[in-house]
């Protein structure tokens, strides 16, 4: 069958300002929804947009990107609308698609089984199939005078949870149908619909600034174990310099000189960076001679004095021919979100600050100074710099 998945994702948002492009796990929302789409490996991943910065994200995750026009990028478009012009123009190009998926941008935690086993199902004869997650709770409502009524049971008849047979939530990441069917029906549910059963413990969908906080919470737990970066998804990588190559502390001489303290262990890692042909950079916002100093000892160029980081970092990718969501950026600090928001790797050492944790893709288990660097040169190479 031919497939066409396609990911919703205007730009505007009143619950959540900018929410497809709100990270979690130090992903864009947009990016997660689509690297799921495309490690599904069902067909063509297109992402419906409005807006030029989604689209820029979607297309270096892996996307192709249809422009949405105005009138279906408003408050009051439905997501039927914005599928069906995506499948037109998917379709005046590469033509006739025989299976549509939609999978939202507000379900970070979305797998790619999931997308391919709803298109498995259509593949085994459903018309239209959803994800949808267990659930044996008891759901109550208010009646006209506020009374609480049971909706899916008798309040006189508790049974065990157990004795119980499973309902299902549907929630709200993975819709797939038959193309046909749904021109003739312009909705998602037609004909025989199935559901396929997920985790009820990944499903969360971000409607709301609470939401998002959840989903940043979550991502160390729920993201794939191991999802550090290898050889082969870095270009380069970038190191900013105060409380991630150092502590964050600094003595002051009488004559005003200053010192810092560093760890071996990140010099050796960064040596074998340099062995492995992957470039390193420092980049600090800091002028004491000291950042200089060190890199010089490391032989590693450095850029310092910088105020504003994210500009020096993408002049710096431009003029050496990089990709930055091929870039792994290591910081600590606010000023580093500038940075985190550019590359495909933002790193928080341990000790960094929680906004910086909470934008960062991954976080090391070694604070700043205290071998952070030699930690992720270890992810990186995919051997233990100890042995």
């Amino acid at each position: 069958m031919s497939t066409l998945v396609v990911i919703p994702a205007r730009g505007g948002s009143k619950g959540v300002p900018g929410k497809n492009l709100a990270r979690v796990g130090g992903v864009p929302l947009v990016a997660r929804a689509v690297q799921a789409a495309v490690a599904a490996g069902v067909g063509a991943v297109v992402v419906s947009t409005d807006d030029d910065a989604i689209a820029a994200v979607a297309e270096a995750a892996g996307a192709r990107v249809v422009r949405r026009p105005a009138e279906l990028a408003g408050d009051t478009a439905s997501s039927e609308a914005a599928l069906l012009h995506a499948l037109d123009e998917h379709e005046s190009l590469a033509g006739a698609v025989d299976v549509l998926v939609m999978v939202q941008c507000t379900s970070p935690f979305v797998t790619a089984s999931e997308i391919a086993e709803c298109v498995a199902a259509i593949g085994a004869g459903a018309d239209s199939a959803f994800t949808a997650a267990p659930t044996h709770g008891f759901l109550w409502r208010r009646d006209g005078s506020g009374q609480a009524v049971g909706v899916n049971h008798d309040r006189a008849t508790r049974p065990r949870r157990q004795d119980r047979t499973p309902e299902f939530l549907e929630t709200g990441a993975v819709y797939a149908m038959r193309t046909d069917g749904f021109r003739d029906r312009r909705h998602r549910f037609f004909g025989r619909t199935v559901l396929v059963e997920t985790d009820p413990g990944r499903v969360l969908e971000i409607d709301e600034p609470a939401d998002l906080e959840r989903a940043r919470a979550l991502a160390p737990l729920l993201d794939a174990p191991g999802a550090g970066p290898s050889r082969a998804d870095i270009d380069a990588v970038v190191l900013d310099f105060d409380g991630t190559q150092t502590d964050d502390s600094v003595q002051v001489a009488s004559d005003g000189t200053e010192q810092v303290r560093v760890h071996r262990g990140d010099g050796l890692g960064i040596a074998a960076l340099r062995r492995a042909g992957v470039p390193v950079l420092v980049l600090s916002s800091e002028t004491n001679p000291v950042v200089r100093a060190r890199a010089r000892k490391l032989g590693v160029p450095v850029l310092h004095g910088v105020d504003d980081k994210a500009t020096v970092l993408r002049d710096w990718c431009a003029g050496e021919g990089l990709q930055p969501g091929r870039v792994l950026y290591a910081g600590n600090d606010v000023n580093d979100l500038g940075c985190f928001a550019l590359v495909g790797w933002p790193v928080a050492v341990a000790s960094a600050h929680p906004v910086v944790r909470d934008a960062a893709r991954l976080v090391t288990s070694a604070p700043g100074g205290h071998g952070a660097v030699r930690e992720i040169a270890s992810w990186i190479l995919g051997k233990d710099l100890d042995s």
